[in-house]
C-alpha cells in the first residue's frame, strides 16, 4: 500500500528537474536553426511557456481531483479505455527509459573532460554513465522519501547555477546585443509560420516532463492542496528560468552564434566566465542531469504499478515496500532498460523525434479527461478543491496545441516518428496478450 509521502516543495522541485534536464542546454541552438529569426526564435518561447501554463493548470485540477498511483496511465485508463492508456504508456516507457540513458550519456561527455585522462574515452563515458545511473538505482531503493530530499538539493542548485548564467549576462562588462540575423524568407508570412511551428517542436520538448507530476497521486500529502500548488510553483520556476537563459544566449552570443553552436551553455559560461567557464557550465549541466536521472526514477516506477493494477503486468510490479515505499523489482528492471538502451542509442535530435509525436498525443489525451470527468458530475461536482478558471478554454488551447505539435512531428521527421507510432499501435495486440496471460 502506498503511503503519502511527499510535501508541496517536493512536488515543485520534482517538476523543475522533469522539465530542466538537459534540453535548455541543447536546443536554443536547434530552435534557431528552425526559426531562421530572433523575432521567431523568441516568439516560440513565449509561446511555448505560455501553452505550457495552460498544461499546468489543467493538470493542476486533474491532479487535485484524481490521486491514483501512476496517475498519467490510470487517467487515461479511466477517461477513455485502458487499451487506450496502454498503447500510450507502454511507448512512452520505452521512449522515456531511453531518453534517461541519452540524458545521462550527454552529461557524461560534459563531466568527463574534468576527469582523469583515462576516463576521458568513450569506454569512460559510458562508465560514468553507468555508474551515475546505479548511484541514483541505489537512492531511490533506500526509500521515496530519501529520494525526494537529494531532490531538493539538486534542483535547488540547478536553480541557482542557471540563475547565475542569467545573472552574469547583466554583470559581465562590455557585452552588446549581437545585430539580428534574419534570412529573408522569413519575412514571408507563409514561411514565417512554417519556421514557428517547426520551432515549436524542440521548444516544447523543452518545457515537457511536469505531467510526470500525476504519477505521484497517492505518494502526495493533501493532494487537493499540494499537487496544483507544487505543479504551479514548479512550472513558474521553469518559465521565468527558461526565457531569462534564453535572452542570454541571444544577448551574449547573438542569432548568428545560436544557430552556430554545438554546446551553447557552453560557449555562453565561456564569453561570460573565461577559460572556466566550461568547467561551470559542465558541472551545471552534470547537477541537472543527475536531478533528471533522479526524478525519472521516482516516476516511472508508478506507472508500472498503475498497469500491474489493471492486470496487463505481472503483480510484482506492484509490489511495494511497506517501510521505503519503493517499488523494488520495478526499480531494478526499470535501471536494466535504460542501461540496455546506452547500446541502442540514437543521436538527441532524433530522440526529440521518437518521444515528441506520440508524447504530444499522450498529454493532450490526460488533458482531454477533464472534460470526460467534469461531464460525469456536471451540475454535481463534490469536487471543492482547485478548479480552472477560463474553463474549457484554457484546456482546449492546451490540447490544440498539442495535436498540432504531433502532426507536426509526423511532417518535418517522418521516419523516427513512423517508428514511434508503429510501437504506438502495436500496443493494442500486446495489451490483449499481456491481459490473459496475468
Amino acid at each position: 500500500m502506498i503511503q503519502p509521502k511527499l510535501t508541496t516543495f517536493d512536488v515543485a522541485m520534482i517538476v523543475v528537474s522533469l522539465v530542466i534536464g538537459v534540453g535548455i542546454f541543447r536546443t536554443p541552438a536547434i530552435v534557431a536553426q528552425s526559426a531562421g529569426s530572433a523575432t521567431v526564435f523568441f516568439a516560440a518561447w513565449v509561446a511555448g511557456g505560455f501553452v505550457s501554463l495552460c498544461g499546468a493548470l489543467t493538470y493542476a485540477e486533474i491532479g487535485a481531483r484524481y490521486h491514483f498511483p501512476g496517475g498519467f496511465y490510470k487517467l487515461i485508463s479511466t477517461a477513455f479505455h485502458p487499451v487506450f492508456a496502454f498503447m500510450l504508456n507502454w511507448v512512452i516507457v520505452l521512449t522515456y527509459g531511453a531518453g534517461l540513458a541519452g540524458v545521462a550519456l550527454i552529461g557524461a561527455e560534459y563531466i568527463n573532460p574534468l576527469l582523469p585522462v583515462s576516463l576521458q574515452t568513450r569506454a569512460g563515458v559510458q562508465g560514468t554513465v553507468i555508474a551515475t545511473v546505479l548511484f541514483f538505482f541505489v537512492i531511490n531503493y533506500l526509500g521515496i522519501k530519501s529520494s525526494a530530499r537529494l531532490q531538493n538539493i539538486l534542483s535547488s542548485l540547478k536553480i541557482v547555477l542557471m540563475a547565475l548564467l542569467c545573472l552574469g549576462v547583466v554583470i559581465a562588462p562590455g557585452t552588446e546585443v549581437a545585430p539580428v540575423v534574419t534570412h529573408p524568407s522569413s519575412l514571408d508570412t507563409h514561411n514565417f509560420f512554417s519556421a514557428f511551428a517547426v520551432s515549436l517542436i524542440a521548444v516544447f520538448y523543452t518545457y515537457g516532463g511536469y505531467q510526470q507530476t500525476l504519477n505521484f497521486g497517492a505518494d502526495i500529502k493533501d493532494p487537493v492542496r499540494n499537487t496544483p500548488r507544487g505543479i504551479l510553483i514548479g512550472m513558474a520556476i521553469v518559465i521565468g528560468l527558461y526565457l531569462c537563459i534564453n535572452y542570454a544566449y541571444y544577448h551574449q552570443l547573438g542569432f548568428a552564434g545560436l544557430i552556430n553552436s554545438k554546446l551553447i551553455a557552453a560557449d555562453l559560461a565561456r564569453a561570460l566566465f573565461g577559460d572556466w567557464g566550461f568547467t561551470f557550465v559542465s558541472v551545471a549541466i552534470f547537477i541537472s542531469v543527475l536531478g533528471y536521472i533522479n526524478a525519472t526514477l521516482l516516476s516511472l516506477p508508478r506507472v508500472f504499478y498503475a498497469m500491474a493494477d489493471d492486470g496487463v503486468l505481472p503483480p510484482i510490479f506492484k509490489k511495494v515496500n511497506e517501510r521505503t515505499q519503493v517499488q523494488e523489482f520495478t526499480l531494478v528492471f526499470i535501471t536494466v532498460v535504460v542501461l540496455a538502451s546506452l547500446l541502442v542509442l540514437g543521436t538527441f535530435e532524433k530522440i526529440v523525434s521518437y518521444v515528441m509525436s506520440i508524447d504530444s498525443l499522450a498529454l493532450a489525451s490526460a488533458a482531454a479527461s477533464i472534460f470526460v470527468f467534469r461531464h460525469r458530475v456536471r451540475g454535481n461536482d463534490p469536487h471543492t478543491g482547485y478548479k480552472i478558471r477560463l474553463y474549457p478554454w484554457i484546456p482546449l488551447v492546451f490540447i490544440l496545441f498539442l495535436l498540432a505539435v504531433s502532426v507536426n512531428v509526423i511532417v518535418s521527421d517522418p521516419v523516427p516518428a513512423a517508428i514511434g507510432w508503429g510501437l504506438f499501435f502495436s500496443g493494442a495486440p500486446l495489451y490483449w496478450l499481456l491481459k490473459k496471460v496475468f
